[in-house]
């Protein structure tokens, strides 16, 4: 039986960063998933995210279909992906949006793609607003989780993780139609996000679930309610790579629930240069490394590669 699972809340806003990292460490150890507040983003840009998602998701098909996804930039429709490789079903039922970095080596490397300002005036202008915004958010929210490994707070800093990172938005529209059949249909099917940290806003449908031990079978799935203004934030499995396990990367699925759902995603990655390997103050003698050093790029290309091949 599902149930509703009351995650930490953190408050960005709070003056204490060692009492605030402490709280995030918890959260980390104990979920792997927790809510932040007063974070910084109006409502107003929020609810206008929102606003020119929905203009776009609702366009005919043939208009979105010139923006389909090109280096992982662009549209994604219904059912191209599927997150988790073992099902037999179809697709997840979600189309998608992503955009990337907006200047730097990356943003020459992986152009992003726009809709028309004929069509959408403000939305590529409200988007960028938002990216630079959450950005900012997200490289506050590392220094707090690296302060939480008992490590400098600027460690991400040092070791390049944020020199030009790998961060992109996701813009997310679920049909949320509950279809009676065989094959269970999925928003989007078990995971765990790739990188090291995801920021999400929900528009308030549920949905979403977590299941906070991925090793036990069956799998326990716990509903995460949506906080209006806050964000719903979890680590990822290159944070968990990097912690030796310490924190954990949080299986997690989007269940549907007859009714329409949006929701925006923010990815924080390293840069694709970046060398994760096992924190000295993860491992021991007793407690290895369980993860081999990993460029950051690649492990990210392969696990895309899983999941549009399975698709």
């Amino acid at each position: 039986m599902d149930t509703s699972l009351l995650l930490p809340i953190i408050d960005l806003s709070s003056p204490g960063k060692i009492s605030t990292a402490k709280l995030i460490r918890q959260a980390c150890l104990e979920h792997g998933f927790f809510y932040v507040k007063n974070h910084g983003i109006s409502e107003e840009l929020m609810e206008g995210v929102f606003k020119e998602s929905k203009g776009f998701f609702n366009l005919p098909l043939e208009e979105k279909m010139p923006l389909l996804r090109r280096d992982l930039l662009g549209y994604t429709p219904l059912y191209a992906e599927k997150l988790d490789p073992s099902l037999s079903s179809r697709g997840d039922s979600k189309e998608s949006f992503y955009f990337g970095s907006l200047e730097g080596v990356l943003a020459q490397r992986y152009p992003n793609q726009w809709p028309s300002e004929g069509i959408l005036p403000s939305w590529r202008q409200t988007m960028e607003t938002y990216y630079k915004n959450v950005l900012s958010v997200g490289r506050k929210l590392l220094g707090l989780i690296a302060l939480a490994l008992d490590l400098d707070e600027d460690f991400f800093e040092k070791v390049g993780a944020l020199n030009d990172p790998t961060a992109v938005v996701r813009l997310l529209r679920y049909p949320g139609e509950v279809i009676s059949s065989d094959v269970e249909t999925y928003g989007a099917s078990a995971h765990s996000d790739y990188g090291m940290v995801t920021l999400l806003l929900t528009d308030g449908v549920p949905g979403l679930q977590v299941c906070r031990d991925k090793s036990k079978q069956p799998h326990i799935w716990e509903d995460v309610p949506g906080i209006k203004g806050a964000f719903i934030v979890n680590i990822g499995d290159m944070m968990e790579r990097w912690t030796n396990g310490l924190f954990r990367s949080t299986l997690h699925r989007v269940m549907p629930v007859g009714k329409e759902r949006y929701s925006v995603v923010f990815f924080l990655d390293p840069n694709p240069d970046c060398n994760v390997k096992c924190l000295e103050s993860c491992c021991s003698e007793t407690c290895p490394p369980r993860f081999p050093p990993i460029l950051a790029g690649d492990y990210i290309k392969e696990r895309f590669r899983l999941t549009y091949a399975t698709s």
